[in-house]
Order: C-alpha cells, then sequence, then structure tokens
C-alpha cells in the first residue's frame, strides 16, 4: 500500500507527469507555434519560447486587482496546474506506464479532466473584470459542448473493449485485436476526438473564451507573474494529457525495445496528433461565436461519438 503511494507521488510530480509532462508539454507549445507560423509563412519564436516565458513570468511581480477576490484568484491556477498533474499520471503511456492502478479510471479522468475548465472560470470570477465574467460564461458553455462527445468517446471505447473502463486495460485489448484506429466502427468517435482537442485546448475556431480580439484574454487578463505562469504551465500539461489520451484510446501500438523504444514512438505519435488536430487547424481556422461552437458540438462531434458507441453496442 505505501509502495502505491509513492509510485502515485513519483507519477504526479516526475513521470509520466510533473516535470515530464511540463517539459514536454512546453516543447510542444514551442512546435506548435512554429509550425503555425510556418504555414502563416512566418517565422515564429524559437522552440524554447514557452520556457522562456514562463521563467520571466516567474520573476514579475504578481498584482491583484483590488475589488477580487484575493483567495480565490491566488487558488485558481493552482487548483489547475494539480487537475493537469493528476490526469497526467492517469493516463498510461503505451509500453511505458500502465497509470496508476484503480478501477473505472476513465470516468475518474472524465471527473479531473474538468479542472483545467473550472480554474479558469473561478480565475475569471474572482478577478472582478467584466471581460474575466464574460470569457468566464464562455468557458462554461464549451465546456458543456463538448464534455457531451467526450463522454460518448470514452464510452464508445469501453464498450468496443469488452466493456473494459480501466485505459490499461483498453490498451491490453487493442494490443491483442488491433488498434481502434483502423476500426471502421470507431473511425467517427476518433474524428470526434480530433474535433475536441482543439475544444478544450482553445484553439482555433474554438478560441473564444480567451479571444484576444473580443474579451482580451478573457479569464486571465487580470493575472501576471507567476499566477499567470501557474496558468500557462496547466496548459502546457493539459495539452500533454489530451494527446496522451488520444493515444491511448486509439493508436497505443507497441515496438519491440522496451521503454526506450516506446517512450519515443509516443512522443512521436503525440507530436503527429497535435500537428493535426490543433497546428493544422489553428493554423487554417477563424473563430466561431460561442452559440455557434455549442450547436456545432451538439450536431457534429456528438452524433460521429454516439454513431460509434451505437456500433460498438451492437457488434457486442
Amino acid at each position: 500500500m505505501v509502495t502505491d503511494y509513492i509510485h502515485a507521488t513519483i507519477a504526479m510530480l516526475i513521470f509520466p507527469g510533473g516535470i515530464f509532462a511540463l517539459i514536454m508539454g512546453l516543447l510542444f507549445k514551442g512546435v506548435d507555434r512554429i509550425a503555425v507560423a510556418r504555414l502563416q509563412r512566418r517565422i515564429g519564436p524559437p522552440v524554447l519560447q514557452p520556457i522562456f516565458d514562463i521563467i520571466k513570468l516567474s520573476t514579475k511581480e504578481i498584482l491583484i486587482p483590488e475589488s477580487a477576490n484575493a483567495i480565490a484568484f491566488k487558488i485558481a491556477p493552482l487548483l489547475g496546474l494539480c487537475g493537469s498533474l493528476i490526469c497526467a499520471a492517469l493516463v498510461p503511456i503505451p509500453g511505458v506506464w500502465n497509470g496508476i492502478p484503480g478501477t473505472g479510471d476513465i470516468f475518474i479522468l472524465l471527473y479531473l479532466f474538468s479542472l483545467p475548465a473550472i480554474s479558469f472560470m473561478l480565475g475569471g470570477s474572482a478577478s472582478s473584470s467584466p471581460f474575466g465574467a464574460l470569457g468566464f460564461s464562455r468557458e462554461m458553455v464549451i465546456m458543456f459542448a463538448y464534455e457531451i462527445p467526450l463522454l460518448a468517446t470514452l464510452l464508445a471505447v469501453a464498450v468496443r473493449a469488452d466493456w473494459q473502463l480501466s485505459l490499461s486495460s483498453i490498451i491490453s485489448y487493442q494490443t491483442t485485436h488491433g488498434p481502434f484506429l483502423f476500426d471502421p466502427v470507431m473511425l467517427p468517435a476518433f474524428v470526434a476526438y480530433l474535433l475536441f482537442i482543439p475544444a478544450t485546448l482553445g484553439a482555433g475556431l474554438f478560441d473564444i473564451p480567451e479571444a484576444e480580439e473580443e474579451v482580451i484574454e478573457g479569464p486571465i487578463l487580470e493575472y501576471s507573474g507567476p499566477l499567470l505562469a501557474l496558468f500557462n504551465m496547466m496548459s502546457a500539461v493539459k495539452l500533454m494529457v489530451v494527446l496522451n489520451l488520444g493515444v491511448a484510446l486509439f493508436f497505443p501500438l507497441l515496438l519491440p525495445g522496451g521503454i526506450w523504444i516506446n517512450l519515443p514512438f509516443h512522443l512521436l505519435k503525440c507530436l503527429v496528433l497535435m500537428l493535426t488536430a490543433v497546428s493544422l487547424f489553428r493554423a487554417s481556422t477563424g473563430r466561431l461565436r460561442i452559440d455557434q461552437a455549442f450547436t456545432f458540438f451538439l450536431k457534429y462531434p456528438s452524433s460521429l461519438a454516439y454513431a460509434s458507441l451505437f456500433g460498438a453496442y451492437l457488434l457486442r
């Protein structure tokens, strides 16, 4: 029992969450910015720029509005970062990490996955800024919209994997029967997940709660210094969580050679997924209104995810 707690703590603080997820998330964000710049015929910043930003913000002063709720204002970014780190520890890395043991962890993950969005809403409402309040309402609406297809996608994968609720068991099933990425029944759910990724990261069409031209960063407008750095760190870890989860759900292909082969291979799969679902999407799309985004998720990703769910159920 004590050993399990030690392993869980290491997973959340060092690997595969913690320091590892943070560094890789910041590097992936740097690659994403370069890829978007190249697609838009710009040079773009260096790949280490997100790390430089964190270091710079950590040396700045924390400014809190006089009318803000200081306690909630300070707790919000820490809450979001902790939620992201726990999620990073829960998601298995095929051939490297089996995740924290436990049954029903896809539902635990779904519950914890809302913490970063809740932290945005908490920070925006605590800042007393009208732009923060508007960003809060947008974040709440879009979270409700994308959680519907996410839940249906997770259920479809669980049903297709013989009603397995554990991510490690789902990966084992695909190791035996083949990745769901190549399963025609699961292809609609995979497309729904591809659309979920930019929505939860606020990219492209779904850059709505923080729209610079409209609400001037919305919930995080009043944040500065180390508190803003915590939000940036949370975003980096969250990026790795959604990429790791996508690989675990649909393409947990293993290579012979152990951890030293499968870890770089996993990161390569995550990189391809990010370039497809985030960079290309962000570089080639504008932004929807919040009502359009909500309707979009109710119509298309939800329909795709439920199609896979019903197809997987009929095949059982």
